[in-house]
């Protein structure tokens, strides 16, 4: 399994760690908060490259890739 593959599989089992959506997975965060964090700068570090990814993901109709990757793959620690 490549780098790509394996971060893949994290975004699908990643959770927002803090604010309103705290514990929800970040492939489900309502349109309009990534919307949001696009327009003021995501965050840092992992959680931001993540969000960006996601934010790119719905943009181009592609979130049922990271559900299907959810149920196929359990989680990488």
């Amino acid at each position: 399994m490549n780098d790509d593959q394996k971060q893949l599989i994290q975004l699908a089992h990643t959770k927002m760690p803090f604010g309103k959506y705290e514990g929800r997975y970040l492939i489900e965060l309502p349109e309009y908060y990534l919307v949001w964090y696009q327009q003021k700068g995501f965050p840092k570090g992992t959680l931001g490259t993540q969000m960006q990814l996601v934010f790119e993901l719905r943009l181009n109709g592609l979130e049922e890739l990271i559900h299907n990757i959810k149920k196929q793959y359990p989680k990488l620690k």
